[in-house]
């Protein structure tokens, strides 16, 4: 029975599994972004979090620790100079999975995991929003039928101008006004 057991073993044996998650760890602080199935996402934000939490506190300690964990320089590298400066003020939940559908030959769900604050599209939307103007229906309906009046009365203004006669025009009606003269 597994009572209590809330890890998902991945179907490997410990070192192997404790080397799978360092292996991804390090490819996803590096790329920023990896697609991998649902399962191995989940443990691996489980194993991650807890070791960006670590990368906020720039010591000696904290980066020994965190090598232990990932044995990998670059990937240690570019955690303590890039991830834990954007992630500072953050208090958790530095990670995102977003489900992309089953694959084609086994059927196993796959996802995305990503570090949250390096999207770009979704930084764009979020910084670009207003807050929304909270419209009624009497202040919707009333709203356009008065900026409607003021322009229906400028519009026959417009049109009431006298046309302008052609110089040919113009010369004719004086030909007609010295005959009568």
């Amino acid at each position: 029975m597994r009572h209590g057991k809330k890890d998902n073993h991945l179907g490997r044996k410990t070192a192997h599994r404790h080397a799978l998650l360092a292996n991804l760890a390090s490819s996803l602080i590096i790329h920023k972004r990896i697609n991998t199935t649902l399962a191995k996402a989940k443990e691996l934000r489980k194993y991650l979090e807890p070791i960006i939490t670590k990368s906020k506190t720039d010591s000696t300690h904290s980066r020994r620790v965190v090598f232990s964990e990932l044995e990998n320089k670059e990937a240690v590298a570019e955690l303590f100079r890039d991830v834990a400066a954007k992630v500072s003020n953050r208090p958790g939940g530095y990670l995102r999975i977003i489900k992309l559908g089953n694959r084609q030959g086994d059927n196993a769900e796959m996802a995305m995991i990503e570090l949250v604050d390096y999207n770009p599209n979704l930084l764009k939307d979020t910084s670009a929003k207003t807050p929304a103007k909270k419209r009624t229906r009497r202040a919707g309906s009333s709203a356009p039928k008065a900026k409607a009046a003021p322009a229906a009365e400028k519009a026959p203004v417009a049109d009431a101008a006298p046309p302008t006669e052609t110089p040919d025009e113009s010369s004719a009606s004086a030909e007609e006004n010295n005959t009568e003269a």
